[in-house]
Parts: C-alpha cells; structure tokens; sequence
C-alpha cells in the first residue's frame, strides 16, 4: 500500500512539474512575442525602416499569395452556399440564399481561412529566411555594421504583412462572393439578380468591416510570431525546423484567440 501511495505521489509530481514547465515556456514565448512588438512599435513613432526592403516583401507575400487566396476564396463562398442550400430549398427562401453566404464568409470563414492559408505561405516562410540568417549569424553581421536589424528586417517585414493580409481579404471577400453566386445560379438555379439583391438587401457595410479589421489583427499576430520565432532560433539547422512549426502553431493559435475575443467585444 506504502509503494502504491509513493508511486501515486511520485507520478503527481511529474505531472505537475511537466504542466509546470510547458505553462512556464509558454509565458517564455509570449513574452518574447510582447517584447518584440513594443521594439516594433517604438520604430514607427517615428518610422525607422528600410523602404525599399518593405516594398520587396510587399510584392513578395501580397502578389505572390494571390493564386492560393483566389482559390480558398472561391470555394470558400461556393461551400457557404452549399451548406445552406438544403434549407433554402426547403423553405423557398431564395431570396436569403445570398445574406447566408456572405455573412458568414465576410465575418468569419473567409478572413480566417485566408489568414491560416497566408500564415502557412508567408509566415512560415519569413520564419524559415529570419532563422537561416540567425544561425548563419547575418543579424550579428548587421550589428557589427551599426545596422538594427529591427528597422532594417523586421519592422518592413510586419508592415508588409499587415497591408497584404488586409489587401488579400478585400480580394478574397470579392471572389468569395462571386463563387457564393456562380454555385447558387449552377447548383440551384438561383438567378444572379436575386444573389445580387440578397447580397446589397441583407448585408450591412459592418459586416464588410468586421472581417477586414480582424484581418489587420491576424496579419499583426502573424508577422510577429514568425519574427520572433524566426530571430529566437536555436540548435542550427534542426532549430530552423523547430522554429517554422511553432511559428505556424502559435500564428494557427493567435487567429483563434483573436477571433473570439474580437467577435465577443465588438459582436
């Protein structure tokens, strides 16, 4: 009974010790996080940055995303329709086909969807460009030359992914709309002027914001998890490896927070 009792004890504690210590590498990680945009903040008051390194990687993550957001946005719109088809058919009300579609592509599926399709491209990627310069010791490099690398890699880097992520979500909430149409008129038979006047009835210009101004958060949340994962980097190139998961977890992770939390505020 003794040895029951201390083995019992013995695995208590290394369970408390193991949730102890991931809720302690976690606060690690998002204190670091918070660190880096307090940096990044105090260099755009007033902007202390490269220019042309901040339209390089706008070209880079906004243009080179659009293939891959045309498509989520697409299908995206035309599932929505899907999924509410049933019940418009049974109801006969055709004439909501189109507010069932938009609202919930505007608010919610389509800036999510988008941001998680933009954090696995764009935000992996930075992590992967941000670590291979740390191990290969690039930002020591730039230090020895008087050069931040805050303000001359980081800072475009979180700008350029803000304005593209939010660039993005307009043209995903556009295409999203025109696929919710394109599969109502080839699935149901529904005509493109009762989509048209279901969309301009029942949808609202806040519903339009909603989404947008989630996806300056996401894009915030992403470029600085990839940042930071990316220039906290260790163990050489397994640790680059290391760093690009747990940037897209922790982006995949921030998205869900932050949308709860946005969506309970503002409603």
């Amino acid at each position: 009974m003794a040895n029951l009792i201390s083995r019992m004890v013995t695995a208590t504690a290394a369970a408390v010790t193991r949730v102890g210590t991931s809720a302690l590498a976690v606060a690690h990680e998002v204190g670091g996080i918070a660190v880096l945009a307090g940096r990044v903040l105090r260099r755009l008051i007033p902007p202390r940055l490269d220019g042309r390194e901040l339209w390089t990687n706008l070209f880079k993550m906004g243009n080179g995303s659009v293939p891959i957001i045309i498509l989520t946005a697409f299908f995206s719109g035309g599932l929505m329709t899907l999924q509410s088809a049933p019940f418009v058919q049974k109801f006969g009300a055709t004439a909501l086909a189109g507010w069932a579609a938009g609202y919930a592509v505007l608010r919610e599926i389509g800036p999510i969807l988008i941001a998680l399709m933009f954090s696995g491209r764009v935000g992996a990627n930075n992590t992967a460009e941000l670590a291979t310069m740390t191990v290969t010791e690039q930002l020591d490099g730039l230090r020895a030359l008087a050069i931040d690398p805050i303000s001359f890699l980081i800072v475009p880097r979180v700008l350029a992914m803000i304005v593209a992520l939010f660039a993005l979500t307009v043209l995903g909430d556009l295409v999203a709309l025109g696929g919710a149409a394109i599969v109502a008129h080839t699935v149901m038979g529904i005509e493109w002027a009762t989509m048209y006047y279901s969309f301009a009835d029942n949808l609202a210009p806040y519903d339009v914001l909603h989404g947008l101004y989630k996806s300056l958060a996401f894009g915030f949340a992403i470029a600085l998890t990839s940042c930071y994962f990316g220039i906290s980097v260790k163990g050489g190139s397994t640790g680059v490896g290391r760093a690009v998961n747990a940037a897209v977890v922790a982006a995949a992770v921030s998205i869900m927070l932050l949308d709860f939390f946005l969506t309970y505020l503002t409603g």
